[in-house]
């Protein structure tokens, strides 16, 4: 029930707002002065006030500032005499969302309260909404300009339109499944009913079909009521079966059985429940190996591979590395109040040319722990972590490449020759001589090439 704070110093006034609203099914809480009414507002969860400008002594545009500094989002719906409109005026400029001139009308008034709540529950709504896009893509974002990842989004978006399609993720750990399976059922048809997910290799086996396919009470010892499964959860809607790869070989021949027949039985029951249900499975295992050593149904992979999307490691898009580390940089700076604006190309080159074995997840993972433990402005490569520079993973000596789509072929090989020329002359100390050797070419060509490139050296 939406609480309304009407300010007003008539007591007929108060009465008259209080039995139309109430009738409406709103609570009305009264108030006769500027100093009860903010009391309210710091102490109760108000959705809208009704607030008169003619408060006897007090001012009602100093009492409407007062209330939106204790809560700037609180909706306030002025009520004015004849001769106040320029202060309705002002009071709509410090952010009231209407004004009324008295004597004002019953239906006029359940209209502007009416769309005043609307109003406050499309922000609320928005707030929510914004809040889990960014929690969503905080986790793992699928930001990029591969056009390898282009592809899995343009077939996450194709198998979106066709609501019953099972969809089997490959990937290695950390890559992403988990967000693809969540893109593709909020682009789907099913994006009202729920989004139920569950680690396969994280749920014992003796639990794993309870979770499932729930059970009945007295179904085994500790079962004291019935208890639905996460497919009954998931129904109209989509299930993500992560690890499907660990499921163990009892299991899966069950998981086989509702994908055959579109139905569950509840452990201790004896009727099939009929489920709508889209699966989507993922895993970072070779399911074809585990068909070969035994480990996976032949039968079930192909269920489950109705269509497949495999996601690359990030090794393998490295283009995507420079726009995924300023994504996390702006996210984790903002959150740690740190003032990071600019990446050091060496520190770049060094996260571009790392293995990543952990993936995006320990991208974002490493980008949060530099945020927590500098400050900026720039993020620099002495606060990488050692393993990114030192360890079996870290860059190799040669520099990474700008992303052709930003700088064009030519430009990109200039830039790529001049970084190459630059690293052998730093590791030959400036020895023109020594730096020719190492790139295999003769010495007046590297001076032609470095007197072209304005490439400057302090010895011979």
């Amino acid at each position: 029930m939406e609480k309304i704070l009407i300010i007003d110093d008539e007591a007929f006034i108060r009465e008259n707002v209080n039995r139309v609203l109430r009738d409406e099914g709103y609570q009305v809480i009264p108030a006769v002065n500027g100093n009860s009414a903010l009391e309210l507002v710091a102490s109760e969860e108000i959705d809208l006030a009704l607030l008169d400008l003619n408060l006897g002594p007090e001012n009602g545009i100093d009492v409407l500032k007062s209330m939106k500094e204790i809560d700037p989002d609180l909706l306030v719906i002025v009520i004015t005499g004849y001769g106040s409109v320029e202060s309705a005026v002002e009071s709509l400029k410090l952010g009231a969302f209407h004004y009324m001139k008295k004597p004002f009308k019953a239906d006029a008034l359940r209209l502007i309260v009416k769309l005043a709540l609307q109003t406050n529950s499309l922000k609320r709504e928005v707030r929510t909404i914004r809040k889990g896009e960014l929690e969503f893509f905080e986790k793992i974002p699928m930001v990029g300009v591969s056009s390898a990842l282009k592809e899995i989004m343009r077939q996450a978006r194709e198998v979106a339109r066709h609501s019953d399609a099972t969809v089997l993720i490959t990937g290695e750990s950390g890559t992403g499944k988990e967000l693809i399976s969540k893109s593709i059922h909020h682009l789907s048809a099913r994006r009202e009913a729920p989004f139920v997910e569950i680690n396969c290799a994280s749920i014992p086996v003796n639990l794993l079909e309870s979770e499932l396919f729930g059970h009945e009470k007295g179904a085994f010892t500790d079962a004291g009521s019935r208890k639905p499964g996460l497919f009954e959860t998931a129904n109209k809607g989509t299930i993500f079966l992560d690890e499907v790869g660990e499921m163990e070989p009892a299991m899966q021949a069950k998981l086989l059985r509702v994908l055959e027949n579109r139905t569950i039985r509840r452990i201790g029951g004896t009727k099939s429940i009929e489920v709508d249900v889209r699966v989507i499975a993922a895993t970072n295992r070779n399911l074809k190996e585990a068909i070969q050593s035994g480990a996976f149904r032949e039968d079930l992979y192909y269920r489950l591979n109705v269509f497949p999307i495999h996601i690359p490691p990030l090794r393998e898009r490295r283009e995507d590395i420079p726009v995924l580390v300023k994504f996390f940089l702006e996210i984790y700076s903002r959150k740690f109040s740190r003032d990071f604006k600019m990446i050091d190309p060496r520190a770049l080159e060094m996260l571009a040319g790392y293995r990543w074995p952990g993936n995006i997840r320990e991208l974002k993972n490493t980008i949060e722990r530099i945020c927590i433990m500098n400050c900026g402005p720039s993020l620099l490569p002495e606060q990488l972590p050692a393993e990114m520079t030192t360890g079996e993973n870290a860059a190799a000596t040669i520099p990474f490449i700008p992303m052709l789509s930003e700088l064009g072929l030519e430009e990109t090989v200039n830039r790529f020759e001049r970084d190459i020329i630059k690293s052998a002359l730093e590791k030959s100390g400036g020895n023109v001589l020594q730096a020719a050797h190492l790139l295999k070419i003769p010495r007046g060509t590297l001076r032609y090439k470095m007197e072209k490139m304005e490439i400057q050296f302090e010895k011979d």
